[in-house]
Formats: structure tokens, C-alpha cells, sequence
């Protein structure tokens, strides 16, 4: 991968292209840059997309994996919305939003009809959590972001008395034109036990990847292999971040959703209603270190 060397022109062309709503958006600050060229091609559904040759001795997890073929979404796996989080404002999550299609999970927005939101709230996005936690393990899925103003997200995070810890797998706004080759990876930490690093005030290790196509425009498949002692990202099979797991420790729920968020200048747009945020399917590995919850 080559360094990109282009931030005066990029930060010039966000400071062109950002309109409306006088947002506070972070600057580039890119790290490095994807090769598309190395993405990998699947022989094996069985098996991560990054470790064709299962070189990490992986098990596909079925009883925890979605192909998303049933009609609806599948109740034994996930809640169908967020029973901790109401969402961020303005936007509010609402199981209307989610519905199962041709073997893939969508999400979409304002599908409440005339519902009356909870103040502070003027518009719906959908979220499906899992009911299942992991501590460590290797997950994946394919997906098409949204192309519209709002957050495509799949992420772990869970909320317990001494630990809240949060690993983004993806979590991209490529529908508004200044985001379109932005691949954010994000870790956090907002509390972590005495004898875990005592964290009680929230920190976070963040990057910025620049990738040459629109992220919007295809499916990719992202991946997290999560060990006790890394944290590795993936897209379409290339490794593009590995961080030392210095804290991510405690087991953690799955989620999807898609939502506002400013720090990506995506807030709602009237006019921009239709997009779709797509899933094909989520799949779940462990191997002798990998337990699940």
C-alpha cells in the first residue's frame, strides 16, 4: 500500500463541497491508501474471505451465522431493533425500517408512516441487534452502503457495570460526495475494569483509509478477526489496519444499522429518502482460542 499525499487538495475540496448546516467535520488525515488489486477471490463460502486456505484453522459457526433467507428477520438471532438506544438525534430507530428481501437484509429510511416520534426526533432509520455475544472470533459480511446521507454501520459494542468497549467493522457515510473513498476504522473504550486498564473516561483509536472507488457503488465484503492479542481489518480481503488488543476483552453483541451522524455530515436530507443499505449475509468463525456467549 502507498502513502496519499493529498491533503491540502482534499481538505480544499471539503471545504468546496460541504454545504448547509455549518457541521464541524474532522479533516482527512489519511494513512494510507487501499490496493484494490489485491482483493481476494472466494472458493469457499465456508471460510473468511481473507483466509481462503484456512491458515487459522477456522470453523464456520452456522447457529450464529444469517444467509438472511427467511422472510423476515430472524428473531432467534437478533432483536429486531435496539432495545438500549433510541438512536442518535435527529434520527430514531424503528423496526419498520429493516425488512428481509431476496436473501438479503435492507435497511432503509422513514418507513414509520404517521407515527409520532419521541421529541427531538424527526425522522427513522432501522438497527438489528444481535442476541448472541462473542469474545474473539473472525465475522464478516457483504454489504452495499447506502447512497444517501446517512452512516452504514456493523460494529460490536456491549454495555455492561464494568465494561463498554466498541470495535467498528464499518462505519462509512459514502452517499454524501465528500465521503465517497473514506474507510473510517474506529476502536473505543469508554469504561473498562480495575484490572483491564482501569479506563473510565472514553478514548478511541481512529484511522482514515483512502480508497480509490466509490464505496457506495458495489458490495464489498468487511471483515474483523478479533484475537487476544489483535484487532485486524478487512476489506474484501485485504488487510488495511491490525491494532495491539489492549482492551477488548469483554464479549460483544453485533449490530447493523444505518444512521445520522455529523461527524460525517450525515444528517437527514427530504430529498434524499430512497437510498437502501444492503446485506447479503453475516457469517461468524472461531477456532480453539474463540469462545461465543
Amino acid at each position: 500500500m502507498k502513502k496519499v499525499f493529498l491533503q491540502l487538495a482534499l481538505i480544499f475540496f471539503l471545504m468546496n463541497n460541504v454545504t448547509a448546516q455549518n457541521l464541524t467535520i474532522p479533516p482527512k488525515n489519511y494513512v494510507d491508501s487501499i490496493d484494490n488489486n489485491l482483493a481476494v477471490s472466494r472458493i469457499s463460502d465456508k471460510l473468511p474471505l481473507s483466509d481462503q486456505e484456512n491458515s487459522g484453522e477456522w470453523k464456520l459457526l452456522k447457529k450464529f451465522s444469517d444467509e438472511f433467507e427467511k422472510g423476515h428477520v430472524n428473531e432467534k438471532l437478533w432483536y429486531p431493533n435496539n432495545p438500549k438506544w433510541k438512536g442518535r438525534k435527529p434520527t430514531y430507530f424503528h423496526g419498520s425500517n429493516v425488512s428481509i428481501e431476496e436473501g438479503e437484509a435492507v435497511f432503509r429510511v422513514n418507513k414509520h408512516d404517521d407515527e409520532k416520534l419521541p421529541e427531538g426526533y424527526t425522522h427513522t432509520s432501522g438497527f438489528i441487534k444481535s442476541k448472541n455475544k462473542f469474545l474473539y472470533g473472525y465475522f464478516e459480511a457483504e454489504m452495499k452502503l447506502m447512497d444517501a446521507p446517512w452512516v452504514s454501520g456493523f460494529w460490536m459494542t456491549n454495555v455492561s457495570k464494568d465494561w463498554w468497549t466498541e470495535i467498528d467493522i464499518c462505519e462509512n457515510a459514502p452517499g454524501l460526495s465528500y465521503n465517497r473513498h473514506d474507510l473510517n476504522s474506529n476502536i473505543h473504550v469508554f469504561k473498562a475494569p480495575e484490572d483491564q486498564g482501569n479506563v473510565t473516561k472514553h478514548f478511541s483509536r481512529t484511522k482514515k483509509y483512502y480508497v480509490p472507488f466509490e464505496l457506495q457503488q458495489g458490495y464489498h465484503v468487511w471483515g474483523l478477526e478479533w484475537t487476544k492479542e489483535h484487532i485486524r481489518f478487512y476489506i474484501d480481503g485485504i488487510l488495511f489496519r491490525e491494532a495491539k488488543n489492549t482492551h477488548w476483552h469483554q464479549p460483544l453483541e453485533v449490530n447493523f444499522n444505518n444512521e445520522s451522524n455529523k461527524w460525517f455530515g450525515a444528517l437527514p436530507d427530504d430529498e434524499r429518502l430512497d437510498g437502501e443499505f444492503h446485506v447479503k449475509y453475516f457469517r461468524v468463525w472461531k477456532n480453539k482460542p474463540t469462545t461465543s456467549k
